[in-house]
């Protein structure tokens, strides 16, 4: 049996989402709930669960108001937030799992179970995700990267590109590193977006500070900076020499 304690401000909320529990997960038993970020820590300091649902926007504070006060927590933790584009982006860019409201009972479920499987994230990963909610309009210092066996936590600026592989990404990092990832281009692609970095091509995502020259020939391709050549599909030819042409003004 696995006990659980869910933290969120709204009444209504909370209920449905401990009536959800107790219908559908009879292995986790809910041993308190809290409103506020000062209720839900005398609560913790108290009573550490298995499973924290923790809501990120609360009365008094926010979520992370909450982990800051009980350090020592060792509560595997299901992030609860509304549908937000950028808070989305955020969990992404923190490789942190995380539950939408509203949700489906498919959805409560697979976050549960992934919560079963994985350890809580550590500092790092949830500096990130603190940072990048709080200021979704400046460009991330750093992204968390799952692999087969670890999550590597990566500076921005040290991605030099990103190639398809199948379902998979593979980061080409400056160090030389090449670090495999089990999500598809597409997925960093729309996560990328608006952080200088480009689809160029099917298979290739590029970060646009590398970039050295745009070679028409050979059916045209970038040179980067690191010596490498990559393709770039003819319907983006017009929007690499708009791009460079605004770089070298």
């Amino acid at each position: 049996m696995l006990t659980a304690i869910i933290v969120e401000d709204m009444p209504d909320a909370l209920q449905l989402l401990q009536r959800d529990i107790q219908a559908n997960h009879q292995d986790i038993e809910i041993t308190g709930t809290a409103q506020s970020v000062v209720e839900a820590a005398k609560l913790l300091r108290k009573n550490q669960p298995d499973i924290l649902f923790l809501d990120i926007m609360l009365g008094d504070g926010t979520g992370f108001d909450i982990l800051e006060i009980v350090p020592d927590l060792k509560s595997k933790i299901i992030f609860v937030t509304a549908s937000d584009e950028f808070a989305i982006r955020a969990f992404k860019f923190a490789a942190i799992d995380y539950v939408l409201k509203p949700y489906s009972h498919e959805d409560l479920a697979l976050a549960i179970n992934r919560a079963k499987e994985q350890l809580r994230p550590d500092r790092e990963r949830l500096d990130i995700l603190k940072d990048t909610l709080a200021a979704p309009e400046r460009k991330p210092d750093k992204i968390s990267l799952h692999t087969l066996d670890k999550i590597i936590i990566v500076n921005l600026d040290a991605i030099v590109r990103c190639e398809s592989d199948s379902n998979n990404t593979i980061f080409h990092l400056k160090d030389k590193r090449r670090i495999f990832v089990t999500k598809t281009l597409k997925y960093f692609s729309d996560m990328l977006k608006g952080y200088e970095f480009l689809r160029i091509h099917q298979s290739h995502l590029v970060n646009l500070q590398y970039i050295s020259e745009y070679i028409k020939t050979d059916g045209g391709y970038l040179m980067l900076k690191n010596g490498e050549n990559v393709p770039v599909s003819v319907r983006k030819k017009a929007e690499i020499i708009e791009i460079l042409d605004r770089m070298h003004r």
